[in-house]
């Protein structure tokens, strides 16, 4: 068995079966307990709605039990809600889910106590190697094996979340939500049913690991199409997306227009510099990812706070919110990070701001995302390439740029005598693909550059 197909950076995602079954799932359970040292102390289990995933789930419970570990059974969940219940509980937590992935996949997302990451660098590593030497000889029980318990963490994921955003001053809106028959189709009535000022409009809210309608990727345009004819057709105010585990919102404007995640990264900084601020908070940092769209930093200096720039990555941008005691984070992939919530990411948070402002607002979604999203984007292209060094030389030499830097990828500025343009192309640490984004204040010369890079890809 090759550990390396299915450990990834931040996480273990693979095909069920051919790579996950429950006899090696039960060995990572076990080597989750010896690496966090949890003989004798207790961890939280949540999993979401694929077939595999409650075995797999009870798979690992089983393997922690064995190596003396306790197990908080919180069944069916979001991500997010196990972030929840590691802060709150201040436990680690193992979560089953492929996130965005087709249904023939799984995986795990660990924490440690209060929602902080595990990447191959801070520990995930380690408990492959773990369990790659439990899955070769056996599991040694220890003499005292710890126990399980069944807790339900939903409604108290719901009221705190209501703690963090007020909605109760919020108009009138007619809102549609497609959960990709994801977890938001838990979540989301959790959460907002309880606001009678909202009309929501449920699409796809069935529970189904199978995804009989759509992938549950909100990232990719194609499964926005369902969303964005039905804000239309039934004259909503706004339009959420969800993807699979539900830690991601994308939105949708009432002329079925998507709204950039670098807009909503820009909305919400500014709610939460604004929010701290009134405090009586002096030095706020707000983190966002290379790629956000430059608004987003240009947004958080004038609310008054300081940005702070990061690489892309899920347990990397978690320690930056630690290290920097950031009261927001932002990503381009619509990954929405809160200090009050254990600087861990949830897209139903990111969500309540939205409608907030919003519903706080006479004006329209459409009117204040062009507010927000001042400057015009490639969005992220992926193109299949060989040679990943090769494409960027040709690249290099084909643009006219000022400077380059090396982070997170390559990122070319450049300027003419009016305007300026970035072109960043990155490699992904697990695919042969390179990703390329593209952003300027003139959209020719966004279109010029972005053109000129993809041919020489």
């Amino acid at each position: 068995m090759d550990f390396d197909k299915f450990v990834k950076t931040y996480d273990v995602r693979g095909l069920v079966g051919s790579e996950l079954t429950p006899e090696l799932i039960e060995c990572f359970g076990a080597g989750f307990a010896d690496e966090l040292e949890l003989m004798g102390n207790s961890l939280v289990v949540g999993h979401d709605m694929r077939d595999s995933s409650p075995g797999f789930a009870n798979a690992f419970a089983q393997g922690a039990i064995k190596r003396g570990a306790s197990v908080v059974m919180i069944g069916l969940c979001s991500t997010d809600m196990t972030y929840f219940a590691s802060g709150k509980l201040e436990l680690p937590a193992a979560m089953f889910t492929a996130s965005h992935n087709p249904a023939s996949y799984n995986g795990i997302k660990f924490s440690r106590a209060g929602a902080r990451g595990i990447s191959l660098d801070t520990g995930l590593a380690n408990i492959r190697d773990r369990a790659k030497k439990y899955f070769e000889d056996g599991i040694d029980p220890v003499s005292t094996p710890g126990d399980s318990q069944e807790q339900s963490v939903l409604d108290d994921y719901a009221d705190y979340l209501h703690s963090l955003v007020d909605l109760s001053g919020t108009r009138k809106l007619k809102i549609v939500v497609d959960v990709a028959n994801g977890m938001g189709g838990l979540t989301v009535p959790a959460v907002l049913s309880r606001l009678p000022q909202l009309e929501i409009v449920p699409m796809y809210f069935e529970l189904d690991g199978n995804f009989p309608n759509h992938e549950a990727n909100p990232l990719d345009v194609k499964n926005l199409v369902d969303l964005q004819k039905k804000v239309v057709e039934v004259g909503a105010d706004l339009g959420l997306a969800f993807d699979g585990d539900a830690d991601r919102c994308f939105a949708v404007d009432e002329k079925g227009m998507a709204v950039s995640p670098s807009a909503v990264a820009a909305i919400v900084s500014r709610r939460e510099v604004e929010r701290v601020r009134a405090v009586g908070e002096k030095d706020v940092v707000v983190i966002h990812n290379a790629l956000t769209s430059n608004f987003v930093a240009e947004t958080i200096e004038l609310a008054g706070a300081k940005p702070h720039r990061t690489k892309v990555g899920h347990s990397l941008i978690k320690d930056q919110m630690a290290q920097t005691g950031a009261v927001f984070g932002g990503e381009h992939s619509a990954h929405y990070y809160f200090r009050d919530f254990w600087g861990a990411d949830n897209g139903m948070l990111a969500a309540m701001h939205l409608i907030s402002e919003l519903g706080e607002s006479a004006t329209s979604m459409s009117a204040i995302a062009m507010r927000n999203t001042p400057y015009f984007s490639s969005g992220e292209i992926n193109s299949l390439v060989d040679d990943k060094q090769a494409a960027l030389d040709r690249v290099r030499q084909e643009l006219e740029f000022e400077t380059e830097e090396e982070f997170d990828g390559n990122t070319f500025h450049g300027k003419t005598a009016e305007n300026w343009w970035w072109c960043n192309i990155r490699p992904s640490n697990t695919e042969p693909l390179l990703r390329l984004n593209v952003e300027s204040n003139h959209e020719a010369l966004m279109i010029e550059i972005r053109d000129k890079a993809i041919r020489q890809i």
